[in-house]
């Protein structure tokens, strides 16, 4: 049992850091800024997998009343928000920025938690979101690639996020599993985006997106699907096997992990043009794919400087331990 567990653990950790850097990969090197068919399609790619995962009985979804699904609407609403807003923010802003806004939804639960519902918070929690908070505020005053609107969809995504948490505790909404409410997810954000599609922009301005025939977008594509699912699921599987405090030790582990790999993998972050670690992604950006216009080029002469001061930085990774809706966690 000891061993299962270790395995759901390093499958969790490595999907974790997986997703993040090939949804970077696509957003922030590739540019490939159509939200609604990014997320489209790794909804359609999750909900399919899910569907057929439930043919062949390796999950259980249950057949519910029309009552239970309509009241799960709303939270299937903020669902697509989450990944809207979290795919509009994570392609303009670094991952360790992003992670630390995604942390502050925390408080929001906590406020609703402590006001609204009159629930008794210990100290070392209120703490915890006091210190989040704080790290989240103090980001734009510290952020030298300051960029407004990655930040304003960083606020929406981290109060749907909020939202959707507070209704997921709801009593009344406890009756759906958490594969009955993926599921309503995916069929909903798949619709839902589908029809966005057209009045946003994205259907018709894909088509000039340089690299929408080469293999290397349609490689990362494919795998953003399959590693968002797979995600997903071993994130449940972490839940059902492994006690609350096992579960927040172990997405804290793959935050770490991720933090470390960061200086390595990000694509946007500036390493010196001497170093050893520099330009990784961006051969990546160049081997076997077309020239990109002038204006697309990663500018190699950005001096180094830290996007998020290294105490805030564990703050936000010690201070919380919750996954992220947009990455499946």
């Amino acid at each position: 049992m000891c061993v299962k567990k270790c395995l759901v653990g390093l499958t969790f950790c490595t999907c974790y850091l997986a997703s993040y850097l090939t949804n970077k990969y696509v957003l922030s090197v590739l540019k490939f800024t159509y939200p609604t068919l990014f997320q489209g399609w790794q909804t359609l790619v999750g909900g399919l997998l899910l569907h057929v995962s439930w043919k062949l009985g390796w999950v259980e979804i249950s057949s519910r009343s029309r009552s239970d699904v309509l009241t799960w609407l709303p939270a299937s609403v903020l669902f697509v928000g989450i990944i809207y807003a979290g795919s509009r923010a994570l392609s303009r802003l670094a991952i360790p920025v992003f992670l630390t806004l995604h942390n502050a939804a925390e408080v929001i639960i906590c406020g609703h938690q402590k006001c609204f519902r009159k629930e008794k918070t210990s100290p070392p929690k209120i703490c915890s979101a006091l210190f989040l908070l704080a790290a989240a505020g103090c980001l734009p005053f510290n952020d030298s690639q300051f960029d407004p609107d990655g930040y304003f969809w960083a606020v929406i995504h981290l109060l749907c996020v909020g939202a959707y948490k507070i209704l997921q505790k709801s009593q009344k909404l406890n009756k759906l599993s958490d594969i009955d409410q993926q599921y309503l997810n995916y069929l909903f954000s798949v619709v839902l985006l589908a029809l966005a599609a057209h009045p946003t922009g994205d259907l018709f301005s894909v088509l000039d997106f340089p690299f929408l025939y080469f293999y290397r977008f349609h490689g990362s594509c494919c795998a953003s699907g399959f590693l968002g699912f797979f995600l997903m699921f071993s994130t449940m599987k972490l839940k059902s096997l492994m006690a609350p405090g096992q579960c927040a030790a172990w997405i804290f582990f793959a935050k770490s992990l991720l933090q470390s790999c960061l200086t390595v993998c990000d694509p946007i972050d500036h390493s010196p043009s001497g170093s050893s670690v520099h330009g990784i992604f961006q051969q990546e950006y160049w081997s076997g794919l077309p020239c990109p216009p002038s204006g697309d080029l990663l500018d190699p002469g950005i001096k180094p400087s830290s996007l998020l001061p290294p105490a805030l930085q564990v703050c936000s990774l010690q201070l919380n331990c919750q996954g992220s809706p947009f990455t499946g966690s």
